[in-house]
């Protein structure tokens, strides 16, 4: 299939991708959009000409903040609105092809975030990053803790600091225990982290009581994104125990603006790491639940040039998202549109393939050194982190764009 809109070369916004986002131009409304190269498709302006009569959604619809509402209007009306768009841009309908105003170069947009979050959760399902932090932090011959092989583990995060790609984060202020302190001191944080992650954006409410089982999970998901779960690494040790993650994680994490559904991602499904031991039923699942995405992280220093620090894949997480959304309502915990759940750190067996500097610097022992000569234990101020991540098989590419953000100084 190709496209009548010019669409660079290895471009992550394929006519076999078009994820939705939000975007404005301008001072006018945020709308939502569909990315094709480096244009965007103004959704509204299509509606306005009446390609999706046969749906009967108001084009109103199309003109919003948020993607929450046209999300809940149901997979069977969100492929239908991709699939149109799809067909009108392929190099087979040129029913558009003189409607410039449909096109929007990206390059004049602003990107927004697409859903309203209500809930965000963040799981810790790559076994190598879990292994890697257990020989950091405790003890290297019983790296795991006796629960992960059982569940797919994860806290309740803040949804009000999701941010997207683009907006800045302030290094954050808190506790620390210093080496060889008897007691804490109130600073800013030295030991920002990124993790690299997905996220999956909730597509379907379920009903509090009820459970979600592995086998209908991907009903309830509309897409996924880029997700970067910043993390104070020095305030996480000193008050994780004994309830987890807090002010170490909630001061901000970052996602991409373009949520790229399951349908575009069904090609790239693949088999995941074998699970042992047996989990127990209401975990089990049957085909391919993992998905072969390619996934890089850089750091670009202040007024310097970019280092790729790590290449991964999410095909190595051990608990797939169908499993995490099962988990996470087996209780009877309800999911509403719009929810986040991030996977945890994607981490590979191979020390470029680590997802965090945590794991790349191994907790400070081993610095990377930047190609200006800086050297990095964690994140300094000023540096950049971009994530990006893509799919391609079959010379199909399906991508994610990317999510960026630098780290400023602590406000006083």
């Amino acid at each position: 299939m190709t496209s009548w809109v010019d669409i660079p070369k290895d471009s992550d916004f394929s006519i076999y991708n078009l994820p939705f986002g939000i975007f404005s131009v301008g001072n006018g409304n945020k709308k939502m959009g569909i990315a094709i190269g480096d244009q965007i498709v103004d959704v509204y302006a299509i509606a306005e000409q009446g390609y999706f009569k046969e749906l009967t959604v108001d084009k109103g619809a199309f003109v919003t903040d948020y993607l929450n509402d046209f999300i809940d209007l149901g997979k069977p009306v969100t492929n239908a609105v991709r699939l149109k768009v799809q067909d009108l841009l392929s190099d087979k309908n040129h029913s558009l092809l003189d409607q410039t105003k449909v096109l929007v170069p990206q390059s004049e947009a602003q990107m927004h975030l697409p859903v309203l979050i209500g809930d965000y959760t963040d799981f810790y399902s790559s076994i190598e990053h879990a292994t890697n932090v257990g020989k950091i932090f405790r003890d290297p011959e019983n790296a795991l803790l006796p629960n992960w092989k059982h569940l797919p583990v994860g806290y309740h995060g803040r949804s009000s600091s999701i941010l997207v790609s683009g907006q800045n984060v302030y290094r954050p202020k808190g506790q620390v225990m210093l080496p060889e302190a008897k007691d804490p001191v109130f600073q800013p944080s030295s030991k920002v982290d990124f993790e690299l992650e997905m996220g999956f954006i909730i597509g379907k409410n379920s009903r509090i009581g009820e459970s979600i089982k592995t086998s209908h999970a991907e009903d309830y998901i509309f897409g996924k994104v880029l997700f970067n779960d910043w993390s104070a690494r020095d305030i996480q040790k000193w008050e994780y125990v004994p309830l987890g993650p807090f002010l170490g994680k909630s001061f901000a994490s970052s996602m991409s603006p373009w949520i790229v559904t399951l349908e575009a991602l069904e090609p790239f499904k693949v088999q995941g790491p074998e699970q042992n031991p047996e989990v127990l039923p209401y975990l089990t699942y049957s085909g391919q639940k993992n998905y072969d995405i390619h996934l890089e992280v850089g750091i670009t220093p202040k007024n310097g040039e970019e280092n790729i620090v790590s290449k991964s894949n999410f095909k190595y997480m051990y608990w797939n998202v169908a499993q995490q959304l099962a988990h996470h309502t087996s209780n009877g915990c309800n999911m509403k549109v719009g929810d986040v759940l991030a996977s945890g750190t994607v981490s590979g067996k191979e020390e470029n393939s680590y997802g965090s500097m945590l794991e790349l610097a191994w907790g400070g022992k081993k610095p990377i050194t930047l190609s200006n000569g800086e050297k990095r234990k964690f994140i300094e101020d000023f540096d950049s982190v971009t994530m990006r991540g893509y799919c391609e098989k079959d010379s199909i590419r399906v991508g994610f764009g990317e999510v960026t953000a630098q780290v400023l100084p602590a406000i006083n």
